[in-house]
């Protein structure tokens, strides 16, 4: 198979460039050349900005591919220039959207492909939204042969997947962890939750490459297990060797009382219960299982970063946030019972 990935280094498409690479999949990765170090050998580097559409036509010139696959391409305009570059140049596009598009609040916890696509919450979803219709034109007028895969809460050993976490990433609420002080849960820490490992992730998104049962299909790719809040929490903390101490404060209290955009990640996504039915995706890959338990992957991913200073990013803006919010909440407990 000869691919294309726009992108190829993120937490998502990481996984997948290792897996095919390894397999002998002729690959070519198209970005700008800033985290290329850490790539495993064999991959054809086409280094551009995928913006500059002119240079970008220039190198794919005389290239022609089974599989296009774009991992940054948010807004409508990006895929009208992937569509001008790639018409007639690929048996296959993928685009990467979310499954924050879902239906937002659920009519229906039990998410399926065919559960409606709406999110007042989060223009970061409504834009995937307007990507996966404009793609869908060009499938229907154009004969574009498009796959639109969704993922879900997707982690690898870079980073702690988390609820609520400052801008610089999640670091620090592990932090607050081995340094025995409180941290903030979402709502109750009872809402349901999918994470699925991108090694995981990997697997689905490569049997869906060059299958032509996938073309002019949208599929979701999680895992199938199923978690509340509170036993990621607990499962983070006993993976840091720590007992959680767990304060649960309402996603709207969240959103009202920060700069960061909650609103979207919270009320727009986490704060809503989800269970994914992933049986389409194992009709069209049926070898497709997810292997690595949350408990499993979460050890790996603390046990990596414990071991490396550069993936510890604090954030001390978000640590006496935090603070000020317990602090608050513990206030107003005392003044009700005075």
């Amino acid at each position: 198979m000869k691919a294309l990935f726009i992108g190829g280094t993120g937490t998502i498409s990481s996984a997948i460039t290792k897996q095919l690479l390894e397999s002998g999949c002729e690959l070519y990765l198209l970005n700008r050349g800033t985290r290329n170090e850490s790539l495993p050998a064999g991959a054809k580097l086409l280094t551009a900005d995928i913006r500059d559409e002119e240079h970008v036509a220039s190198l794919i010139e005389h290239l022609e591919f089974d599989v296009v696959a774009d991992f940054i391409a948010f807004e409508p305009a990006q895929l009208e220039r992937d569509y001008r570059l790639f018409q007639g140049k690929t048996k296959q596009f993928m685009f990467i959207s979310s499954a924050s598009a879902y239906q937002t609040p659920l009519s229906d916890y039990r998410i399926t492909e065919g559960t409606p696509l709406s999110n007042p919450y989060w223009e970061y979803s409504r834009n995937k939204i307007a990507c996966e219709d404009y793609l869908l034109k060009q499938y229907r007028d154009q004969g574009f042969p498009i796959t639109i895969v969704r993922p879900s809460h997707t982690y690898d050993e870079r980073s702690i997947p988390l609820g609520v976490h400052g801008s610089k990433g999640s670091w620090q609420v592990a932090k607050r962890m081995l340094e025995n002080k409180p941290v903030i849960i979402h709502g109750d820490g009872t809402s349901l939750w999918t994470m699925t490992h991108n090694s995981d992730f990997a697997k689905g998104f490569i049997g869906l490459m060059g299958n032509i049962h996938a073309i002019g299909e949208s599929v979701h790719i999680t895992s199938d297990e199923t978690l509340t809040w509170n036993q990621i929490y607990e499962t983070i903390a006993d993976a840091l060797g720590v007992k959680l101490q767990a304060v649960h404060v309402s996603s709207e209290f969240l959103d009202a009382s920060s700069t960061e955009n909650y609103r979207g990640g919270l009320l727009g996504d986490k704060a809503n219960s989800v269970v994914f039915d992933n049986a389409k995706l194992k009709r069209l890959v049926p070898e497709f299982v997810a292997t690595t338990r949350f408990d499993q992957g979460i050890k790996s991913t603390v046990a990596n970063i414990l071991a490396k200073p550069e993936l510890q990013r604090e954030d001390q803006e978000f640590d006496q946030w935090c603070d000020k919010v317990i602090q608050v909440l513990e206030a107003a407990v005392r003044a009700i019972r005075e």
